[in-house]
């Protein structure tokens, strides 16, 4: 017979689990839950892995609100293909969705359809910016490198002038000049003054 398995997540160990935990095995039915805690920059989930490993086909997942499971819309619509793929459905408490109806699958696949919209519109604005940008005379990108100062930057190097300052005086990246440096050695290992100058 077909489980219910419960996923709860939070941000920081500060955070209480126990809440979720308990609408998920009072309310949803949970045999078990899964649980992570995460911050912000990662997003490994040990817990939802170690899930995904217990669970078997025809078992429901469940979790309190939809932002346990994602904290982006393509998070979590990924997410949830994962979950169809493995013939899983997916319950979320707060938002009464409910995979496993015929409802609860079409509200996926319009959030599919916003989230390919969403993409979309990026795409276009980004185009739209990069014309507009044109036709005001720049040039998106990366400015060209000035030939003139980095020739002379790199005769002050040769000069014995430190590459941070040749840079400073002229007006030219330092990252740009060390850049350029590093190829130079590169072509020519052997020239005194570009071997002092890294």
């Amino acid at each position: 017979m077909p489980d219910v398995l419960g996923y709860a997540r939070v941000s920081t160990s500060d955070q209480d689990l126990e809440v979720q935990r308990r609408r998920l095995t009072e309310e949803a039915g949970a045999i078990r839950v899964f649980d992570d805690i995460m911050s912000g920059k990662g997003f490994d989930r040990p817990g939802l892995t170690e899930m995904l490993g217990f669970c078997r086909a025809g078992d429901t997942i469940c979790v309190v609100r939809l932002d346990r499971l994602g904290r982006s819309l393509k998070e979590l619509l990924e997410t949830i293909d994962t979950f169809k793929a493995r013939g899983l459905a997916f319950r979320s408490l707060e938002e009464r969705l409910d995979t496993s109806s015929a409802a609860g699958e079409l509200v996926f696949h319009v959030f599919g359809a916003i989230a390919h919209f969403e993409r979309r519109l990026i795409i276009e604005r980004t185009r739209d910016g990069i014309a507009a940008a044109r036709a005001r005379g720049k040039v998106p990108g990366r400015p060209t490198l000035d030939t003139d100062k980095l020739a002379s930057a790199l005769k002050l190097v040769e000069a014995g002038v430190r590459p941070a300052q040749a840079a400073k005086q002229l007006g030219l990246g330092r990252s740009t000049l060390y850049r350029e440096l590093a190829l130079l050695r590169s072509a020519a290992p052997d020239t005194p003054a570009l071997k002092a100058a890294g």
